[in-house]
């Protein structure tokens, strides 16, 4: 076992103890097991990031991005889990993206879309969870079609079908999870964002982030990542290249 410098204990695990920022709301991060615990490629990543430390772990769990992102003002979590974006690189020291998922839309099986990009048009109305990566990327991305939020990507997906509006955006996973749940709904084939999921670290914290950098690299080379994806039901899942 390596020596870890002080600064990126104090950076990571102060008074010994690695919060981890876990979002159950992206079940291809993390799940619930059958014990009610966290479990998933996130909560893998962690567990492996304490024991190198040498410090307990503490995972803080979530039900959404956007929460997570928002509890980075209290100081609640010393590393997360979430999709880089350039909203939240001016606070936030991403590594390189571990795995990389779809955002895609949830219609109408009788609806008459059949390519992502038909969907911006201005009498179209798209569910989406509020601050999710999806949600930025539409914000920016999007000139006609109206964004309408919930609080929680679930909540998107349960807006979309009570209300009846033209889509739900999401990750191509739970989305697909919800078509097979609700009869007459099907996920577009294509995609309008790659997201890139990577371990983040308050910006400030620049010993943390440059040791969490290599860690995620080690823990890509090694297999790490495809395993827990494989062991959380997330197999479908592509490992990010090498940084």
């Amino acid at each position: 076992m390596h020596s870890i410098p002080a600064a990126v204990l104090d950076d990571l695990a102060p008074q010994g103890i690695l919060r981890a920022a876990i979002n159950l709301g992206n079940p291809v991060l993390a799940q619930r097991g059958p014990d009610g615990e966290p479990q998933g490629v996130s909560v893998t990543l962690a567990s492996a990031l304490a024991r190198e430390l040498g410090v307990a772990l503490e995972l803080v769990t979530y039900d959404a991005a956007g929460k997570v992102f928002a509890a980075l003002e209290t100081g609640d979590w010393n590393i997360a889990f979430m999709a880089i974006e350039p909203v939240r690189a001016a606070q936030i020291a991403f590594s390189a993206p571990y795995a990389i998922i779809e955002g895609t839309y949830l219609v109408a099986q009788a609806s008459a879309w059949q390519q992502v990009a038909e969907l911006d048009r201005p009498e179209v109305r798209i569910a989406v969870g509020q601050g999710a990566a999806y949600d930025l990327y539409l914000s920016r991305t999007l000139k006609q079609a109206q964004l309408v939020r919930a609080d929680t990507s679930a909540d998107a997906i349960a807006l979309f079908l009570e209300q009846g509006l033209d889509a739900a955006a999401g990750v191509r996973q739970p989305l697909l999870a919800a078509a097979a749940q609700n009869p007459g709904y099907r996920v577009l084939a294509g995609h309008f964002t790659a997201i890139q999921q990577a371990m983040a670290v308050p910006r400030q914290k620049a010993s943390g982030a440059a040791y969490v950098r290599d860690f995620v690299e080690r823990c890509k080379a090694s297999g790490l990542v495809l395993q827990a994806l494989q062991r959380s039901g997330q197999g479908d899942v592509t490992v990010a290249p090498s940084a």
